[in-house]
């Protein structure tokens, strides 16, 4: 149970650091370059970007930090794994935006933010937490073993 604590707390800590980029570049996005009046999509667009640059800032937090002890696949295929759960975040998060905007009708910058800052972002953590630990950085998975050299025969 300790061991489960100190990961939360630290994935909890790269959380933080990953929420408040994702929350900064999307209202950063949303008010400027991509705002509702400029392109009609943008904060759905703004929402896919500065979710994704949080990704990237929440797999360095994750496999050198949170899960540093769990590090045990190529950090290739870890990262394609952990952006594969990170994506099913993401769409969590723009699927809430989506749902306040275009069927709930809520579309000011608040409405925007309280559907995929709080809304999409914990229901998103949330499944992030449980697959990272399950799944990308379970320390009880099979390591995979490099293929043997072929032998040559004569």
């Amino acid at each position: 149970m300790p061991i489960l604590v100190g990961q939360l707390a630290r994935f909890g800590a790269v959380g933080i650091v990953g929420l408040f980029v994702d929350i900064a570049l999307f209202n950063l996005l949303r008010v400027t370059v991509l705002s509702p009046e400029l392109i009609a999509e943008g904060p759905v667009i703004a929402k896919v970007v500065s979710t994704s640059v949080a990704i990237a800032v929440n797999w360095i937090g994750s496999r050198y930090w949170s899960f540093r002890l769990e590090r045990r696949r190529p950090a290739i295929r870890e990262s394609l794994e952990f952006a594969l759960v990170s994506a099913g975040g993401l769409l969590i998060a723009v699927g809430c935006l989506v749902v306040s905007r275009y069927v709930l009708g809520y579309t000011s910058l608040l409405a925007d933010n309280i559907a995929s800052n709080v809304i999409g972002l914990a229901l998103g953590s949330a499944f992030r937490f449980v697959l990272y630990r399950t799944w990308v950085f379970d320390p009880h998975r099979p390591v995979p073993r490099p293929a043997a050299p072929e032998q040559e025969t004569a």
